[in-house]
């Protein structure tokens, strides 16, 4: 591998205002395979890309998760949504779980992987995501751990025999009301898809759809975790209680991350 100047690229990072330009020049360095990609990687992140994009992969939980333009990054504060599912699936063994709004898939490969080396079976993923864009890109991370993707709107994009079967929904709803779009850093605002962003006027466009309708593809006992903002706790909670859902809110303030969980009664019968 041609010796690159790390400090060199530092400082050109640093002069457009990377926060973590040291950070950043290591990985671009270390991604370069010649001096000619180095100069291309760098130029594409001084022009504003998200860094995730150039790289090609994004950290979560641990993993790297490919990601590519016009795909949602995953963020930190994601890790909540799945903490909360593998809590939920360690005490129950999920048969099946579903990523809604999946973008990347990050979540229900992150979900799978923390739950790999059990002796419990794995529970069948699906995932869905209305952008062919992001399924496309689920499909890389999720078919070698046996993910099944599809492109839809919401549950409407699962197949129908899915109806009463599933245990836990993840569900990383877009919740940013629209009015404040605006006011997101560029890198998201301006490169990531808007359907993946916008929430709506009180950005719970989305949740508020999702809930109503997962009573009907949940098992009896099954889940639904949906990411929101801690403004956002008392109409979360009231919009799945109306939907038949006893509520619970978890919530990380080293992750700055909330998510609002509904939990559906168990049948007397039993599953």
């Amino acid at each position: 591998m041609p010796a690159f100047d790390i400090e060199a690229v530092t400082r050109e990072l640093r002069a457009v205002g990377c926060v973590f330009a040291e950070d950043e020049a290591r990985l671009l360095v270390h991604s370069a395979r010649s001096t000619g990609e180095l100069t291309d990687l760098v130029a594409r992140r001084v022009a504003g890309n998200p860094l995730e994009y150039v790289l090609g992969w994004a950290e979560f939980m641990g993993l790297r998760v490919r990601v590519r333009a016009g795909v949602f990054v995953p963020r930190r504060r994601s890790a909540l949504l799945v903490d909360e599912a593998l809590a939920l699936a360690r005490a129950d063994s999920p048969r099946t779980v579903v990523d809604l709004c999946c973008g990347s898939g990050a979540l229900g490969l992150a979900l799978i992987t923390g739950l790999s080396g059990r002796p419990d079976p794995l529970p069948d993923l699906y995932a869905a995501d209305i952008d062919p864009v992001a399924t496309d890109c689920a499909r890389g991370n999720l078919t070698h751990i046996g993910g099944r993707v599809y492109q839809g709107d919401l549950f409407d994009a699962l197949p129908t025999q899915l109806r009463g079967r599933i245990d836990i929904v993840l569900a990383n709803t877009p919740y940013v009301p629209s009015e404040f779009l605006a006011q997101m850093p560029p890198e998201a605002r301006d490169h990531e898809p808007a359907t993946a962003l916008d929430g709506g006027p009180d950005g719970l466009h989305l949740a508020r759809r999702t809930a109503a309708a997962a009573l009907g593809w949940l098992a009896p006992g099954g889940s639904l975790l949906i990411e929101i903002g801690t403004d956002q706790i008392p109409a979360a909670t009231a919009l799945l209680a109306a939907n038949g859902f006893a509520v619970r809110i978890a919530r990380s303030a080293e992750l700055g991350a909330t998510v609002a969980i509904g939990l559906r009664a168990t049948a007397t019968s039993g599953r």
